[in-house]
């Protein structure tokens, strides 16, 4: 817009250096104001280019450029003469090349700014070049109100439509924000979804894979939470769940991510954890959910879970880590329930060789000769 702005003014510098060339007005004058007012706008041109105005409450200087460029248009009413009625386009034009980037008061004060400083130069003119105030000086007056006026009703329409527009952009940014959390989060409890908790473990395996990280797998399961369904019913199950999310989630670190899994499963990543580390604060977890207290419930509802605990292997999938978890889930249901197991860490079994070549078209394959035997043969 800066640059807008200075092609603007370059043009309107040329169109009064060709009516001063013809005689139509001085040309030492035109010339002198040409040089300052181009190099007024040069310069802010410059200094944004530059970078010099990024830390101002205004850095593109939309204000002072125009309070520049209306000034320059109120100096050449003083001195273009005969070519007076090219005033009220250039006012409209800087007037309305700031309406996008102001401030409803802005907009007004910049307005009456324009009416004061073109109507001095009205009222001085006749008296600097000794003529009398004739009819259409009143008419270039009047003219003049009307465009300031009507620029100003443009301006602040434009002002309340980008206003508008604003307001639209920030509404359709929260509901995005919206739509993107209930797409990643589990509704009832707040805790990443399944989809999610896949993405951010494949980002972990690749970590780990260079060697960045190292993590711990753990599946937890409420211990019959059937019966609390039954028994008490799906709403107490409901605050059963966010009980247990908020317990789990307030007794691991901060860089642990807990998961829903699906119904009272969960999936808690542990990072930069061994094994021993992960058991104890899955143990302490265990502890935590024993005398968790879920709101509206029976006195005597308490909960427990079952842990199935495992360490990521280097080479393997986030699926074959999640299936060791899941087995070792299994043995602490076998083994009473209400306990953490740590499932047994085997490496992956080596890729299968390839099958050794068939032979050609009518050969039979044979056993394999030794090198020295098959040179005796011969």
């Amino acid at each position: 817009m800066s640059g807008l702005a200075l092609v603007l003014m370059a043009c309107c510098v040329g169109l009064l250096l060709w009516l001063a060339l013809n005689s139509h007005t001085p040309l030492p004058w035109v010339v002198s104001w040409s040089l300052v007012s181009l190099g007024g706008l040069l310069a802010a041109t410059l200094a944004i280019r530059l970078g010099w105005t990024r830390r101002l409450n205004d850095p593109s200087l939309t204000l002072p450029q125009m309070l520049w460029a209306i000034t320059s248009a109120a100096v050449a009413y003083l001195v273009v003469a005969d070519a007076r009625d090219m005033l009220p386009c250039m006012v409209a034009m800087v007037l309305l090349f700031g309406s996008l980037g102001l401030r409803m008061r802005q907009i007004v004060g910049i307005t009456v700014y324009a009416f004061v400083a073109t109507s001095t130069a009205m009222v001085l003119a006749p008296r600097l070049l000794n003529q009398p105030v004739s009819v259409v000086d009143a008419a270039h007056a009047v003219m003049l109100a009307v465009v300031l006026l009507a620029c100003m009703g443009v301006s602040l329409r434009l002002h309340s439509l980008r206003s508008r527009l604003q307001q639209q952009r920030l509404a359709l940014s929260r509901a995005l924000e919206e739509h993107r959390a209930l797409a990643s989060r589990d509704a009832l409890t707040g805790l990443l979804n399944r989809r999610s908790m896949l993405e951010l473990l494949e980002l972990e395996q690749r970590r780990c894979v260079r060697g960045q990280r190292s993590m711990a797998l753990a599946v937890l399961d409420i211990d019959h939470f059937k019966r609390i369904n039954d028994n008490y019913g799906h709403a107490v199950g409901d605050r059963a769940l966010q009980a247990f999310a908020h317990t789990v989630r307030h007794t691991v670190r901060g860089g642990d991510v807990l998961a829903r899994w699906g119904g009272e499963e969960f999936v808690l990543l542990l990072g930069d954890v061994n094994d021993n580390a992960a058991l104890s604060l899955l143990q302490r977890i265990g502890q935590a959910v024993s005398q968790a207290v879920v709101a509206d419930a029976p006195e005597g509802l308490r909960m427990t879970v079952s842990t199935g605990l495992t360490v990521h292997l280097p080479g393997e999938s986030v699926e074959a880590t999640l299936e060791r978890a899941d087995q070792a889930l299994y043995r602490a249901k076998h083994q009473g329930r209400n306990c953490v197991v740590l499932a047994d860490l085997q490496a992956p079994p080596p890729p299968p060789h390839p099958p050794p070549p068939l032979a050609p078209a009518g050969l039979t394959a044979g056993p394999a000769v030794p090198p020295q035997t098959a040179a005796s043969l011969h």
